[in-house]
């Protein structure tokens, strides 16, 4: 449950911290083992970064909600949209790429990807993907500008939380939440937007003839929406997600992050008229840089596991500066090897080649070229044999031996295709298609556009021409227009003697 607390509220909250980490001396049976959320009111800012993320937030917005209206066309009985994950016919569709459910490995290639990217990310930069791109971060920031736009910066929104329920308050609270409510559903409607076509979604919710499944998880993503980024909001960086806690291990004395260079600021006072600069540092001890952080700490405090490295306090801090008069970057993204020299007043700037950057980015260059490679060879045809297994073979009347396989055509083009099946490594043997008369020495087949089609057929040889109890072979599939090939390995089975 929420705790709306005032400064003797947050004095004690911060002595119970400092006592638990050994900073401040009480008893331990005066510290309580459970401290209620704290709950946090961001500051409005302005400044470079602050800019930046409206830019980001716009740009993937922009993305998450247009991108299932962008139209393809793939021809005639194909889905026209660009990016369609098709659970029906088990198809995903990205633009000019179809991925059948065999090409899986393409969706493990760009998990690789991300996974292995977003570790260099983190190498070079520290947490910016949690701070500008992380979906709660983005919805977060769209939730605490409908807050803003409606109850007003922080002041305002601690007086109004504070004070008793008038007629007012209960207006700002319901025109509040219901915004978040219509955003939440857009979102929700969205994401099922991805799974089925975005004009006949919304057509029939229009009507009212919406699927039971389909209302269930719009109803699913829109709850979700609504209570991590209206009411969890920082406690799901800090408690739930498990990035924070693993991704230390990616930084070195070489990575930036958000850091406030003590050997300046230090030691702390309050601004005076006239101040000697030459007796103190530069930080004049306003808290901006607190009131603006979503997660609620003090970057002056170190690297914390709740700084999500969005840099909004750097935007406050250099704001105060340039007020005071001092120079600009008091907090800054920094490296601690900077921080280290910065004592000694020696700099040395940001090393990005080392050996994880490196590392990581080999890896993402053997992946990407991997993918690439496959997908240039990716043809539009693939056949797969499967051999009878019980029984391996048949002794028909007439002494001849025959085994039996089950033919798979995967055909991607979206147009009737027709082949002709052959055998290599078996010469005489004859072809007999379940259901079509008589045997012939080559098989003519035909494939359904964008389908698997399947076949049994039955291959016979002479016993006399069998010299042994397996021969390997390769049927050859040939279409009949264009020439294209597609083989693959099996055996012919007979007895031993």
């Amino acid at each position: 449950m929420n705790k709306i607390i005032g400064v003797e509220d947050a004095l004690s909250t911060r002595a119970q911290q400092e006592a638990r980490e050994g900073k401040r001396n009480i008893p331990a049976e005066d510290i309580p083992f459970y401290a209620d959320r704290v709950r946090v009111y961001p500051q409005r800012v302005k400044g470079t970064f602050r800019r930046l993320k409206w830019a980001v937030l716009g740009v993937l917005l922009a993305i998450y909600y247009l991108v299932p209206w962008i139209r393809w066309d793939r021809g005639p009985g194909a889905p026209d949209q660009a990016v369609l994950v098709d659970l029906t016919q088990q198809r995903l569709y990205f633009f000019w790429i179809e991925i059948w459910p065999q090409e899986i490995y393409y969706i493990m290639g760009l998990l690789i990807l991300a996974a292995v990217g977003l570790f260099l990310v983190t190498s070079l930069a520290g947490r910016v993907w949690c701070g500008y791109a992380c979906p709660q971060t983005v919805w977060t920031d769209l939730f605490m500008w409908v807050e803003r736009l409606v109850e007003g910066d922080r002041t305002k929104r601690i007086r109004l939380d504070k004070g008793k329920l008038t007629a007012g308050k209960a207006v700002k609270k319901i025109t509040k939440h219901g915004i978040w409510l219509i955003i939440s559903l857009l979102t929700g409607g969205a994401w099922i937007m991805y799974f089925l076509d975005a004009p006949s979604l919304v057509a029939n919710i229009v009507a009212g003839e919406i699927a039971m499944i389909t209302a269930f998880f719009i109803g699913l993503f829109t709850a979700t929406t609504y209570l991590l980024a209206g009411w969890a909001r920082e406690q799901v960086c800090t408690y739930m997600c498990p990035w924070p806690r693993f991704q230390a291990a990616m930084f070195d004395e070489d990575t930036l992050i958000v850091t406030y260079r003590a050997w300046r600021g230090e030691k702390r006072a309050k601004h005076a008229r006239n101040p000697d600069w030459s007796k103190r540092g530069d930080c004049v001890d306003c808290n901006a840089c607190v009131a603006v952080c979503p997660t609620g700490i003090d970057i002056r405090d170190g690297q914390q596991l709740e700084c999500i490295s969005c840099a909004l306090c750097i935007d406050a801090c250099n704001n105060i500066m340039d007020r005071v008069g001092r120079p600009r970057n008091l907090i800054a993204y920094d490296t601690i090897r900077n921080q280290t020299a910065g004592v000694a007043k020696k700099p040395i700037g940001h090393r990005m080649i080392r050996p994880r950057t490196v590392i990581y980015s080999a890896i993402l260059a053997a992946v990407s070229a991997a993918m690439l490679v496959t997908i240039a060879l990716r043809t539009n045809l693939e056949i797969n044999v499967l051999h009878d297994r019980s029984p391996l073979f048949v002794r028909l009347s007439d002494g001849s031996i025959r085994n039996g396989y089950t033919i798979k055509i995967l055909n991607k083009q979206r147009a009737t295709r027709s082949f002709s099946l052959d055998v290599k490594g078996l010469s005489g043997a004859r072809f007999q298609v379940v259901g079509q008369n008589g045997t012939t020495g080559t098989a003519i087949i035909s494939a359904t556009p964008d389908r698997v089609s399947s076949y049994t057929i039955y291959l016979t040889m002479p016993s006399k021409a069998l010299t042994s109890a397996r021969t390997e072979i390769s049927f050859v599939l040939i279409d009949s227009r264009t020439g294209e090939v597609a083989t693959h390995s099996s055996f012919f089975s007979a007895p031993r003697n």
